[in-house]
């Protein structure tokens, strides 16, 4: 049985009409390595059980949530009037009831809103997506001033854990030196075996979100990877589950 305790609701300032979820690895049916609340589809796990996950978050929400087929890339889509299973790695919604998701399991989360309620948007930031300008798509998107966004990070891998190399770091300080601040070297590393780095993919964010004038940033300081009772960890595990982070805007406040 899914609880709510087995979610995480966001903890910011967001207007009474918006509404936000994340879930963890608890609460669902399906076995091992998936255990237990795996929400994607295209996993390994069986279909039913997936299927069954996602009927677990049914009272959770107002309506069935837009999934989407994520591609590493920026293509944003609205949540009321997209196809089902759109190849996008954002939603918004000015709707109400339109539920925009992302699923992860180690790629950055980032759910956004409006000081107004008046619209809400979900964005799939792996450290690709991020680079490509993800959340520069979605806030443009949204169509309202980035000084009235606000925004959340979910659940990603830490800093502590999150290993990649210097072609990674490159693709960041070429857009922003500032991004050098965001790497540090891997202790477990050497030159011979690529310069590898340590990446603060939180740090990543915040920096594309303050950019474009986006102060409000909350959330933050999870770590998929070394949390491994609560999330899923596709860099720890291989074979695993996805997590969703979802919002919309309520009809009450």
């Amino acid at each position: 049985m899914l609880l709510e305790q087995h979610l995480i609701i966001p903890d910011w300032p967001a207007p009474p009409n918006v509404r936000a979820l994340q879930t963890t690895r608890q609460g669902g049916s399906s076995l091992a390595p998936y255990d237990s609340l795996n929400l994607g589809e295209h996993t390994g796990d069986d279909a039913l059980r997936v299927a069954a996950n996602r009927q677990r978050l049914n009272p959770f929400l107002p309506t069935e949530p837009l999934w989407l087929e994520q591609v590493h890339g920026v293509t944003v889509v609205n949540a009321a009037h997209a196809n089902c299973l759109p190849q996008a790695d954002a939603a918004y919604a000015t709707a109400a009831n339109a539920v925009c998701t992302v699923l992860t399991a180690d790629c950055l989360p980032v759910l956004l809103c409006d000081d107004l309620g008046s619209v809400v948007g979900a964005a799939h930031a792996g450290w690709r997506g991020l680079a490509a300008g993800v959340i520069e798509a979605t806030v443009s998107a949204m169509q309202v001033p980035p000084e009235r966004i606000i925004a959340w990070l979910g659940p990603a891998i830490g800093p502590q854990a999150f290993e990649v190399g210097d072609d990674v770091r490159t693709v960041f300080v070429v857009h922003d030196t500032n991004a050098s601040a965001a790497f540090t070297p891997s202790p477990s590393s050497s030159q011979s075996e690529g310069g590898e780095y340590l990446a603060d993919i939180y740090l990543l964010a915040c920096q594309r979100l303050q950019a474009l004038g986006i102060t409000q940033i909350y959330g933050g300081g999870y770590c998929t990877y070394s949390e491994h009772g609560r999330f899923f960890s596709y860099r720890r595990d291989g074979d695993t589950g996805r997590m969703a982070s979802m919002i919309w805007l309520s009809t009450s406040a």
